[in-house]
């Protein structure tokens, strides 16, 4: 159905209207979502508004995460799910439970609100860290901070890893985290995403609230290469994290919030909004297609592609070193590896098909400007077995 065709409908149906009523509101429309959802869908919205239905199955909006806005029906995104937020029950004039999840498109981060059966996908564990997922027919709301989320209601769908999606399009958090040493002022009041190791504990306190109930609140310090920050723990997250929080464990915070501290620098605060989770050795690698020039201290785990090339080559100071080259591949792409002098040695064990981790290598571009993972003084291999 075209625009035109559409206009008609609303006058036949509300005579009372004139046309010119119809394309001021259309202006409106346009100039409130910037002019990234077209004209005849725009109007598809304003005639549901007047009760004019103008197909049995409007098409749904395939927009990007950061061009969402509130207030938008039967929208579509693609996203990797990088946090999970378990259900809960509320009560009050109406009762039932909630749920939500974090996507990561390919530039910004979006929370997805399940309500009442459509928790089951997160109780049921359907829905799980790393999956990338196609939310159908789904409605923008505006949350408590000013900040775009979409909903689910009775029509809206998840489809888990859907045919014809690269999953190397849509990248992991780690693409959205911020370094302990980054966090100044401007982060203030905003949410952050971190990833550091425990440094400090301290004993969790309870404080009365106004409405006389009992809260409590935890302290510690997380530190990066960059530095250190504290983090403050609120109400049920102190339950939750109570058996997870041990001094050297290495966390990862994402949707916390940057707060002035008392000593006048910034502390971190997590609250149950805010997605927590130790990470493991393999947990901690990156994705091979999230690898850019110039990173250092990288982890990597993939599988060789072929047994590694060994031979002998001169720097450019003139020193003959041994150099294993070979190619590594996981779910998201391939590079090539250059493991020098030592670790030549002990990656020409290596075949085809092994898996591997590597530790502390460093992300350069080499032959013909392609980008290659270099090894380093400090970088590890660990073999593990295949799955």
């Amino acid at each position: 159905m075209t625009a035109r065709e559409i206009i008609e409908q609303i006058l036949v149906r509300h005579p009372d209207i004139s046309e010119k009523v119809i394309l001021e509101r259309l202006d409106k429309e346009k100039r409130k979502t910037g002019g990234f959802i077209a004209e005849d869908v725009l109007l598809r919205m304003i005639a549901a508004e007047f009760g004019v239905e103008t197909s049995k199955e409007a098409p749904a909006l395939a927009l990007s995460m950061r061009d969402l806005i509130p207030s938008l029906n039967d929208v579509t995104v693609v996203g990797r799910v990088v946090a999970i937020f378990p259900s809960r029950t509320f009560k009050g004039g109406k009762s039932g439970k909630i749920a939500s999840f974090l996507i990561a498109g390919k530039h910004s981060l979006l929370r997805i609100v399940l309500w009442n059966d459509k928790t089951n996908l997160i109780d049921s564990g359907e829905v799980e860290v790393g999956q990338i997922v196609r939310v159908s027919h789904g409605y923008s709301r505006e949350d408590y901070s000013g900040k775009v989320e979409l909903h689910l209601g009775d029509r809206s769908a998840i489809e888990i890893n859907p045919k014809g999606v690269e999953a190397r399009n849509y990248p992991a958090i780690s693409k959205f985290m911020t370094k302990i040493g980054e966090i100044t002022q401007t982060c203030k009041n905003k949410n952050v995403n971190v990833t550091g190791t425990v440094e400090k504990l301290f004993p969790v306190s309870t404080f009365k609230r106004q409405d006389s109930n009992y809260g409590q609140v935890m302290r510690f310090i997380l530190a990066d290469e960059t530095g250190e920050i504290a983090v403050v723990v609120w109400n049920e997250k102190v339950d939750e994290l109570e058996e997870t929080l041990k001094k050297d464990v290495k966390l990862q915070l994402v949707n916390a919030k940057a707060k002035n501290a008392m000593n006048k620098g910034l502390e971190i605060h997590v609250n149950s909004q805010t997605y927590v989770k130790a990470i493991t050795l393999t947990e901690e690698c990156s994705k091979i297609a999230d690898l850019r020039e110039g990173l250092k201290h990288v982890n990597v785990k993939g599988v060789i592609v072929a047994k590694p090339v060994l031979r002998n080559v001169k720097t450019s100071k003139g020193e003959l070193v041994r150099l294993a080259v070979f190619e590594l591949k996981d779910e998201t792409g391939k590079i090539w590896v250059s493991a020098w002098r030592e670790h030549a040695d002990i990656v020409s064990s290596f075949k085809a098909g092994d898996r591997v981790i590597m530790r502390d290598c460093y992300i350069k571009k080499g032959f013909r400007k392609q980008l290659e993972m270099s090894t380093r003084n400090k970088t590890r291999f660990t073999l593990f077995p295949t799955e």
